[in-house]
C-alpha cells in the first residue's frame, strides 16, 4: 500500500510503486513491514533522517532536575543566610529542586522550635518562587526542608 501526502493509493506492485518514486525524485520508503501487505511512503528518506535525529536531540537538551542542598546551622547570621537564600533562589530559577538543610550539633537539637521559625522565615522570603515540597523535619541530627520552583 502507497501512502503519498495523506492519499490512499491502494495497493500498488513494488516495481511501479519504485517507479513513482524515482520519477518523482524520492525514495520508497517501507512504513510498517509487519501489515500484510505491507505499508510503503515516499519521501525523502535522508530529510527524514536528519530531522528524526534533529528532534532527538532537543529532546535529550531538555533541563533535568537536579536536587540543591543549602546548609544551614541554628547560629547562622541573618547575613549570611540572606545570601544562601539569594543561591537557593537561583537554583530555583533554573528550575532546580533545593534542600535546604538545618546542621544541629551538641545541644542545639533541643531548639527545634528555632530552627522551624528561621525555615518558616527563609519560605517567606522566597515567597511565589518556591512551593514547599516537603516540609521541615528531622531527620537525625538535621533538620531537612526541600522547596521546589513555584511560580515566576
Amino acid at each position: 500500500m502507497i501512502n503519498q501526502n495523506n492519499d490512499q493509493l491502494g495497493v500498488i506492485p513494488t516495481h511501479e510503486a519504485l517507479a513513482m518514486a524515482k520519477e518523482a525524485g524520492l525514495d520508497l520508503v517501507e512504513v510498517s513491514p509487519t501489515e500484510n501487505p505491507p505499508v510503503c511512503k515516499i519521501m525523502d528518506y535522508g530529510k527524514h533522517i536528519y530531522e528524526k535525529k534533529k528532534r532527538q536531540k532537543v529532546a535529550a537538551g531538555a533541563h533535568v532536575v537536579h536536587l540543591k542542598e543549602v546548609r544551614l546551622r541554628p547560629k547562622t547570621d541573618a547575613h549570611d543566610r540572606m545570601i544562601k537564600v539569594k543561591h537557593a533562589r537561583d537554583f530555583l530559577a533554573e528550575g532546580d529542586k533545593v534542600q535546604f538543610t538545618m546542621i544541629f550539633r551538641g545541644r542545639e537539637r533541643m531548639h527545634r522550635d528555632l530552627a522551624n521559625a528561621i525555615f518558616q522565615e527563609i519560605i517567606a522570603e522566597l515567597g511565589e518562587t518556591a512551593k514547599l515540597e516537603r516540609p521541615p523535619s528531622m531527620d537525625g541530627k538535621r533538620m531537612v526542608m526541600i522547596v521546589v520552583p513555584g511560580k515566576h
